[in-house]
């Protein structure tokens, strides 16, 4: 037995135009119009494995039709269970620089450390380049892998894979640093969720993590 599930996949190349524009109002449209299929089809709350989505996610949440689990709280959920304090984030580069994890983190007590602005633009265009497309050059991997480890050497003590993609070339065992797979993680806290026979509880739009 599993939890009945129901998906949306709204292609992200709709609402690309509007990340590059800074356009949030257009990604929320393409955000809403997900959610509201799956509310539609009977959904009690909903997941979206892409991190930077929830820069728009947040802005909207309240206004949704279903409560949804937050990436970032998860994430950071797991992050304290595990003592970590000083947290390296990959992801696109919105993902890096935006305002998701880095308020995640703070409230939490825990530091976010990112690449520099060179390796920021690198890791990002790999990922819509190449990781999106299929293309897998070890060249790319060993790019991850040297990010990871300049950010090990400021002090990190673990890493966010803050990117559906990454987790496809960065492994607990080619990575410098302990790893927290963004994608599976929000997985397993949705079937917990999903199976869990408590009643929803909510925090403006988003479920509150157990």
């Amino acid at each position: 037995m599993h939890p009945k599930i129901v998906m949306s996949a709204v292609p992200l190349g709709f609402s690309m135009p509007g990340w590059e524009a800074d356009d949030h109002a257009s990604v929320a449209r393409y955000l809403t119009e997900g959610v509201q299929m799956v509310a539609d089809a009977g959904a009690d709350f909903y997941v979206c494995p892409d991190n930077t989505a929830h820069i728009v996610l947040e802005q909207i949440a309240s206004e949704l039709p279903l409560p949804g689990l937050h990436i970032a709280d998860v994430i950071c959920h797991e992050l304290t269970k595990h003592g970590s304090k000083h947290v390296a984030l990959l992801g696109t580069r919105w993902t890096m620089t935006g305002p998701v994890y880095e308020a995640a983190l703070k409230k939490r007590g825990l530091e976010r450390l990112i690449p520099d602005d060179r390796m920021r633009e690198l890791l990002n265009a790999a990922i819509f380049d190449e990781l999106c497309l299929g293309v897998f050059k070890q060249s790319t991997t060993d790019l991850f892998v040297s990010a990871i480890e300049e950010l090990k050497c400021r002090g990190a003590d673990s890493v966010i894979l803050g990117c559906t993609e990454i987790p496809l070339i960065v492994t607990p065992a080619n990575s410098p640093l302990p790893v927290f797979d963004s994608t599976r993680l929000l997985a397993k806290y949705a079937v917990q969720e999903a199976i869990s026979e408590r009643p929803i509880e909510m925090n403006s739009g988003w479920l509150a993590i157990q």
